[in-house]
């Protein structure tokens, strides 16, 4: 007996869409590594359709009043915690994550998140108008850019999904939103959910693979492009988008630096450090994956570290003592299998180092301690459920082996030292620095980091003025 696969669609212009020439792609659940639906595989006629749809749509959604976008947001967060559980089956499916932690890390922060936009949306800022030039008054207004062009990652598709289609429809843009090849199941359920509440037009998921997002993002109605998603990926968005100059928002990789100190509470910092590296099996460009340890305290902390790591327990979605599902693809257990079978002949596997079991692409929590600055697994993002261990003489070095990798995203310090973590914090070259603790993310405080690691940033304020731009107006008063 064969089993229907689940037909996901399109949703552009109010309506859900099959592709244009009927192609489509397999959908996996992580967890079995059965496929279990079908997606639409767009192509440029479906990314003109849902372009043109949000260009017809931006008028009278720019033209809307800030209070009537509120709104609009209000109720979008409302039905978001009304259809919970169907959000979190969806999410399951797309990901193979654990239920209960779905439900009460993810939707819980999204609908908050999607609350503070819809305060934000009231809230726009300019300088006070003024006669800066004798005779002549300036004002200063904030205008949405236009169509906004976005692509969602696999590793969070509800919650990357929501920090870039809430601040972009606060601010008065339309959305065309491409959820990942492997995940979409969620946006295109969240698309029947928004499509019930906003006007036809002004949010569209179009779905697909990466040539489905390079269209959308070389088209030119687009007056931005946003994307989560790895250092290449952001990279080759930014060299299209150049072709016509459109604005870029970009948050890319992570290698975070856990800076761990010797007068550390070592039960404390490895209890909490465990958890934000195994945490959704790694895959989070914030995870406590590359710890730095003062000589002092290695040998101990290593040996506490390696056995959390055996504690920590990965499984099936329904299995409530499980810290994470399984890795998201089978590409990605391939990627990162192969960085633990290259590991140099120094480095020590104190924990994990294997796939578990042989059904869906679950791999076990780990643990790779005497490795270098210039090894590949410290210098590149495995992500996935790896935690590597170096040991620093003192604060300098420590501070060389943090800031020694391409990315600059988040970093965290534990200390007792109040001034330490304040030197810390300031010279870590990195868009977050926590201290003693890892990992919290609240919709007040930005979130994005420098070099490789992208530019623009998600949530609070500032990443709602990423999604507007700054007009002049000069009057004369003679």
């Amino acid at each position: 007996m064969t089993t229907e696969l689940r037909r996901l669609r399109n949703y552009i212009n109010g309506e859900f869409r099959d592709a244009a020439d009927g192609r489509t792609i397999e959908v996996v659940n992580p967890a079995t590594g059965e496929v279990y639906a079908t997606s639409p595989l767009s192509g440029q006629a479906d990314v003109d359709a849902a372009m043109e749809a949000a260009a017809a749509a931006f008028p009278a959604w720019r033209d809307s009043t800030p209070a009537e976008r509120q709104k609009v947001l209000l109720k979008i967060a409302d039905a978001f915690e009304e259809r919970a559980e169907d959000l979190i089956a969806a999410e399951v499916e797309n990901t193979g994550k654990p239920v209960a932690l779905t439900a009460s890390e993810e939707i819980p922060p999204m609908v908050d998140q999607i609350r503070f936009f819809a305060g934000a949306a009231r809230m726009l800022e300019g300088r006070s108008a003024g006669e800066y030039m004798e005779g002549m008054t300036s004002i200063i207004r904030r205008e949405p850019v236009g169509v906004c062009a976005q692509v969602a990652p696999w590793n969070y598709p509800m919650m990357m999904a929501v920090w870039k289609f809430a601040p972009a429809l606060a601010a008065g843009n339309t959305v065309v939103l491409k959820p990942s090849d492997t995940t979409p199941a969620s946006t295109v359920l969240m698309a029947e959910i928004i499509g019930q509440i906003v006007p036809k037009g002004v949010f569209n998921v179009v779905c697909g693979d990466r040539e489905t997002g390079k269209a959308m993002v070389e088209h030119p109605t687009p007056a931005m492009a946003s994307i989560t998603g790895s250092v290449r990926a952001g990279m080759q968005v930014a060299e299209s988008a150049a072709k016509d100059v459109k604005r870029v928002h970009l948050e890319l990789g992570g290698k975070a630096p856990v800076v761990v100190f010797e007068d550390t509470d070592i039960d404390k910092a490895v209890e909490d450090i465990s958890v934000a590296g195994f945490f959704n099996a790694g895959q989070d460009c914030t995870a406590a994956t590359r710890v730095l340890v003062h000589e002092s305290i290695h040998d101990e902390f290593v040996a506490a570290l390696a056995k959390a790591a055996a504690e920590t327990r990965t499984g099936q979605p329904d299995d409530e003592d499980v810290l994470y599902g399984p890795l998201n693809n089978a590409n990605q257990l391939k990627q990162v299998t192969g960085f633990i079978d290259r590991l140099p002949a120094h480095a020590k596997v104190e924990a994990g180092g294997h796939r578990v079991g042989d059904k869906g692409y679950f791999y076990a929590p780990t643990v790779v301690s005497g490795l270098k600055q210039d090894d590949e697994i410290v210098q590149n993002e495995v992500f996935g459920p790896v935690i590597t261990v170096q040991s620093f003489t003192d604060e300098a070095q420590a501070l060389e082996f943090a800031n020694g990798v391409e990315y600059a995203l988040a970093s965290s310090v534990w200390t007792k030292d109040h001034q330490r973590a304040m030197r810390m914090s300031k010279s870590l070259d990195f868009g977050c620095v926590w201290i003693n603790t890892h990992i919290p993310l609240v919709a007040e405080m930005p979130h994005g980091g420098f070099k490789k690691s992208g530019y623009g940033k998600d949530l609070s304020a500032y990443g709602f003025e990423d999604y507007t731009r700054i007009k002049h107006v000069m009057t004369s008063l003679g």
